[in-house]
């Protein structure tokens, strides 16, 4: 054959294989043996070496791997990707049924099994996988479209050539597991503990070769916009996104009202360990777009959807000590100390105690049998005490009234107790480990031990000294375990965290009662560290979502000249000190104040947050300098005062056809 024929077998055999992959891993229904497949793999290989500059990244061949990342770039999600809140009994899903009910709903919803795996989104473009990204911290995710790539569940080309993007879950079936696991013993290797950790180390593999040695599976779950493709409910698009070539999972179901939920919980609940993948809980969402919109979300979460979590394993061990530990706000924390036990596939040889009020209630004392959970499946605690076991040799507990790093009194405030010494060492390491962390400024290479040691050899002991360890960096290469490549990647990562976006920065002072969703919207609503302040109570009260208790605690850390010292050193360091998300520029919206009032369909703060995300403000009484009154039913004095000063008035849909634009 001439290049030409050549060049056009090759788009051949990628469509053919295309099919396959689509009736092998879409509709579980392969039509060719797999020598056949590998015969047809094999050609389309030869013709790429014959033509590399024909190869498409999207080829099929590419599912191998073998690129090499030096790190992972970031993505921003075009739409946050929230998580679930948690239920874990009957009751709590009834009460998330009666939500619902209570906004005039009468609900049918999806149920679906929670794989236990690792949240990814996947971007097509002109129906061509452009990205693949994690979840991050929800707002901004981890660029793994490499490793993605090497997962045959997931299509490089959709059966249409739209633009689109999905969300969904990696994982690594039990099989798969057993597999690999096998290899590593025969090579005198540790088996994996268990599946989910398994697939998160995979998917952020630097060398996508392994990611793919590792046969990663996904199933998708979430079209986040259907209505731009005509879709109205949710399961609809679970059948649109399987007819696209995505993996959906067979045990989707579309149920009425409780006793369908109920009902499905229980069938899967005894089918569990049947299924070729861990799962930890079901999924339970509202079917009607309209009504998930109607529910809105909060900051954190969808109101339209839960996730109920199976009871978590628990195991019996010995607790042989209590600890006190402090963290970077002060608090002294009692923590048990156990005989090293094995839980959903981790050792745990430490649990939380929470505060002096749970251990005593529970009488829990050093030396007794107890019971261990690990709460939601992850952070592992002390349930309950075995009482039975006892022999009269366990010491009660005795909360200490010094702080264990630099023995200053402590101060009780409501059930817990803090160390108020501004020097104390513990305190500054703690906040160091925060400031540097991933949800934080992100500084790869700064995990706590690094941290410690740092702070220890006087380093790094306030938060600006990060930024000044290039002039250590001789001394640095002198330490044992620090050669000139990792400390050349250390102060890379160092130097890129200055480009964060305010909300990082924000999160990272550790400002009580902040959060990385709270620090989010506040970045988002003042845009920069002047202007945050800047605003007064009032002004961050007025915020969504945020309220007095956080008003008042960021208030307070700005009015501290300690705290304005550290930002404007930050400032000269070359840290950015602006909001980089996506800024909404309407000049229908922006700088103008809106008084809202009456009953709308759309919820009140949903509107409020979409006024403010376009530039405008709301406030909550009307006068002169008040641009326009949002009318809907049952309208109270705001409408007369309105009508008196000659304000102008917008109905529900005009307000939102204002927002459009």
């Amino acid at each position: 054959m001439n290049d030409q024929e050549n060049i056009n077998r090759m788009q051949e055999l990628v469509n053919i294989i295309n099919k396959l992959n689509y009736e092998y891993y879409t509709l579980d229904n392969p039509t060719v043996e797999d020598s056949e497949y590998d015969r047809l793999m094999r050609e389309l290989m030869k013709l790429e070496e014959l033509y590399p500059d024909k190869a498409d990244p999207n080829f099929p061949t590419k599912r191998v791997g073998g690129k090499v990342n030096e790190s992972f770039a970031k993505i921003t999600h075009e739409l946050p990707m929230l998580s679930l809140a948690n239920v874990f009994t009957e009751s709590d899903i009834i009460a998330f049924d009666n939500r619902i009910r209570k906004e005039n709903i009468v609900p049918k919803y999806v149920c679906e099994l929670k794989i236990d795996g690792l949240s990814v989104s996947l971007k097509y473009e002109n129906g061509e996988l452009k990205y693949a990204a994690t979840r991050g911290n929800g707002v901004i995710g981890e660029d793994i479209t490499d490793n993605v790539k090497t997962i045959k569940t997931i299509p490089l080309k959709l059966k249409e050539k739209i633009d689109i993007e999905v969300r969904g879950e990696i994982y690594i079936s039990k099989k798969t597991l057993m597999l690999l696991n096998q290899k590593r013993l025969k090579e005198g290797l540790e088996p994996f503990k268990n599946a989910r950790n398994l697939a998160a180390g995979s998917i952020r593999q630097l060398d996508s070769s392994i990611a793919a040695e590792r046969n990663l599976d996904a199933f998708i779950y979430h079209l986040p916009n259907p209505l731009d493709y005509g879709i109205n409910t949710h399961y609809e698009a679970l059948e649109y996104m399987k007819n696209l070539g995505f993996v959906t999972n067979p045990n989707n179901r579309l149920v009425d009202g409780i006793d369908g939920i109920l009902n499905y919980i229980a069938e899967k609940t005894e089918k569990r360990e049947s299924l070729g993948y861990d799962i930890d809980g079901v999924v339970i969402k509202l079917n009607s777009i309209k009504d998930q919109m109607r529910m809105g979300s909060t900051v954190k979460y969808p109101k339209w959807a839960t996730a109920y979590k199976f009871p978590p394993e628990e195991v019996v061990t010995k607790l042989k000590d209590i600890i006190f530990t402090v963290g970077r706000t002060g608090q002294v924390t009692p923590n048990a100390i156990l005989e090293p036990v094995s839980v959903m596939g981790s050792t745990i040889s430490k649990a939380t105690l929470h505060n002096e009020d749970y251990v005593k209630e529970k009488d829990i004392r050093v030396g007794d049998y107890v019971v261990i959970i690990k709460a939601g499946d992850v952070i592992p605690r002390v349930e309950s005490v075995k009482y039975n076991r006892r022999d009269g040799s366990e010491k009660p507990f005795e909360m200490t009234d010094t702080c264990p790093i630099c023995g200053s009194n402590l101060v009780k405030k409501d059930s817990n107790y803090y160390c108020v010494n501004p020097k104390c060492d513990a305190k500054h390491i703690e906040s160091l480990i925060h400031f540097s962390s991933r949800e934080a400024m992100d500084i790869g290479g700064f995990g706590e031990r690094i941290v410690e040691d740092m702070y220890n050899l006087g380093f790094v002991k306030r938060i600006p000294d990060f930024y000044h360890l290039d002039k250590y960096k001789n001394e640095l290469m002198l330490l044992e375990g620090y050669g000139e490549k990792s400390i050349q990647n250390l102060l890379k990562e160092i130097e890129e965290s200055k480009n964060n976006s305010l909300e990082k920065l924000l999160f990272a002072l550790g400002i009580r009662h902040v959060g990385f969703k709270t620090a989010t919207i506040i970045a988002r609503k003042f845009v920069t560290i002047d202007n945050i302040i800047k605003a007064s109570f009032e002004d961050l009260n007025s915020v969504p979502d945020i309220g007095s208790i956080i008003a008042k605690s960021v208030r307070e850390y700005f009015d501290n000249q300690e705290n304005l010292d550290l930002i404007n050193e930050l400032k000269e360091l070359g840290l950015n000190m602006t909001y980089l998300g996506k800024v909404i520029e309407n000049p229908r919206i922006k700088d103008k104040s809106f008084v809202i009032t009456g009953t709308l369909n759309i919820k009140r703060d949903e509107l409020k947050d979409m006024i403010i995300t376009n530039g405008g403000k709301v406030i909550e009484s009307v006068s002169r300098k008040t641009d326009y009154l949002v009318l809907g039913e049952n309208p109270g004095s705001k409408y007369d005062k309105a009508k008196l000063l000659d304000i102008p008035i917008l109905n529900e849909q005009e307000i939102l056809d204002m927002l459009k634009n």
